[in-house]
């Protein structure tokens, strides 16, 4: 019997530190709608992605994908640089 596993997430956002070795902060940004006041507004939630070349920057945009725990903080693997900053 095969077992069928589960679409990993895909986001997209914008690189906001690479310094560590590796590993990049990606910054993502959704909007969200008040529950009582039905206005929209930002939520930002970061990430901590594995870039396995040290290929990103500071400004890129990127897109990871989800993927099984790497370290403490980091369950996030680069997927494709989709914009390089100017």
């Amino acid at each position: 019997m095969e077992e069928k596993r589960a679409q990993r997430k895909v986001r997209t956002g914008i690189v906001v530190s690479n310094k560590m070795n590796k590993t990049i902060t990606v910054k993502v940004e959704r909007q969200v709608q008040h529950p009582t006041y039905k206005k929209y507004q930002r939520v930002t939630n970061k990430f901590m992605a594995h870039d396995e070349e040290n290929s990103c920057g500071i400004g890129d945009t990127v897109s990871i994908m989800e993927t099984r725990p790497l370290s403490k903080n980091k369950c996030w693997r680069l997927l494709e640089i989709i914009q390089r900053a100017k």
